[in-house]
C-alpha cells in the first residue's frame, strides 16, 4: 500500500475563497490520499459551504483556538503517514505537488519537512522545478510533514503571540534531532495573502512576540544576550521602515511580560544546530537576491530591445 496522505486546511471565515484552495486540493493526483478541513470558529457560512464537498472530512470547533492549536490537533490525530498543510487562501496550480512532495519523502528518510515554493501577489514569478535542497525554515501555507517525526518532538510550541514565528521554532527543533527540512523549487502553491480576517497590526505584533521568545527558548545561553540584542535591532529597523512601530513596541512589550514563563519552557538547540540555520538562513537570502537581480535585468533588458 502506498504511505496515507492526508492533507488538512485550517479555516476561520474565509468561506469567499475556500473553494479555491478545497478544488485544487481535489485536483491532487496523490494515491491513498484524503482531506480533512477544521472549521476553527467560524462566524459565516463555511460549514455549510464545506457540506458541498463529500470527499471532505469537515471538523467544526464551536469557539476559534488558533491555527496552531488547530494545526497540532490534525497532526496529532490524523491517521495517516504524511500531513499536507494548506492555507485556506492558497492553493495548488499544477496537480501534482502533493504526489512529487511525498515521492521525495519516501526517498529521503531523514528530511522531516518538504517546503512547496510559494508565489504571491509579492512574488509572481514561478521558478523550473530543481533539485531540493535544505532550507532554514518552511512556511505554513504549504508544506508536507512527515508524522512521525512531528509527533517525536511534540508538534508546534506554544507561544505568547497566536501568530508567527513557530515554522522557525519546529524547524530549529527537528534540526536539532537530526532531521532536515527541503525546500522543493519550482513546485509551487499559491499564497494570496487575502485580507479577509486579518489583522495585520496584530499580526506583526504577535509575530515580534514570538520571534523573541523562539530566541529566548532556543539560543545557547552563551549567545543569547547578542541574539536578543540583534533581533531588537532588526525588528526595530524594519518597524521603522515599515510604519509598524507601535505594534513593535507592543509586541516587545508582550514579551518583556511573558519573560518568567518562557524562561521555564527553555530548550535550548545545540551550538551547531544553530549554526547550521543561520547558515542556511543566509544562502537562502542570497539566491533570494541574486533571483531578483537575474529578474529585474531581464526585465531591463527587455525594456530596453
Amino acid at each position: 500500500m502506498p504511505p496515507k496522505v492526508v492533507l488538512g486546511i485550517v479555516t476561520r471565515d474565509r468561506a469567499a475563497i475556500l473553494p479555491k484552495a478545497i478544488d485544487s486540493a481535489l485536483a491532487q493526483t496523490c494515491a491513498n490520499y484524503g482531506i480533512c478541513l477544521l472549521d476553527d470558529g467560524s462566524t459565516d457560512d463555511t460549514s455549510a459551504l464545506v457540506r458541498r464537498y463529500p470527499q471532505v472530512t469537515l471538523i467544526s470547533w464551536p469557539h476559534s483556538q488558533g491555527y496552531v492549536a488547530a494545526r497540532n490537533y490534525l497532526m496529532r490525530n490524523l491517521a495517516a503517514d504524511y500531513f499536507v498543510s494548506l492555507d485556506d487562501d492558497a492553493w495548488f496550480l499544477k496537480g501534482d505537488e502533493v504526489a512529487a512532495g511525498v515521492n521525495y519523502l519516501e526517498s529521503r528518510p531523514n528530511v522531516a519537512i518538504v517546503a512547496f515554493d510559494v508565489l504571491s501577489p509579492d512574488e509572481r514569478t514561478p521558478r523550473r522545478r530543481t533539485e531540493p535542497r535544505p532550507t532554514p525554515t518552511f512556511i505554513g501555507c504549504g508544506h508536507i510533514a512527515r508524522l512521525a517525526t512531528i509527533k517525536k518532538i511534540g508538534g508546534y510550541a506554544t507561544a505568547p503571540g497566536g501568530y508567527g514565528g513557530e515554522e522557525k521554532d519546529l524547524s530549529l527543533r527537528l534540526m536539532d534531532a537530526g532531521y532536515e527540512v527541503m525546500l522543493m523549487p519550482g513546485v509551487h502553491v499559491w499564497h494570496e495573502k487575502t485580507a479577509v480576517a486579518r489583522d495585520l497590526g496584530e499580526q506583526h505584533r504577535s509575530g515580534v512576540c514570538n520571534d523573541f521568545a523562539m530566541t529566548l527558548r532556543r539560543t545557547p545561553l552563551a549567545l543569547l544576550p547578542l541574539a536578543l540584542l540583534a533581533k531588537l535591532y532588526r525588528h526595530f529597523r524594519f518597524a521603522r521602515a515599515h510604519n509598524l512601530e507601535r505594534p513593535f513596541w507592543d509586541g516587545l512589550q508582550f514579551f518583556l511580560q511573558s519573560i518568567p514563563e518562557l524562561w521555564q519552557s527553555r530548550e535550548p538547540v545545540r551550538f551547531s544546530t544553530l549554526q547550521k540555520y543561520l547558515n542556511l538562513s543566509r544562502e537562502q537570502g542570497a539566491r533570494q537576491g541574486e533571483f531578483v537581480l537575474r529578474r529585474t535585468g531581464s526585465g531591463e533588458a527587455r525594456k530596453l530591445s
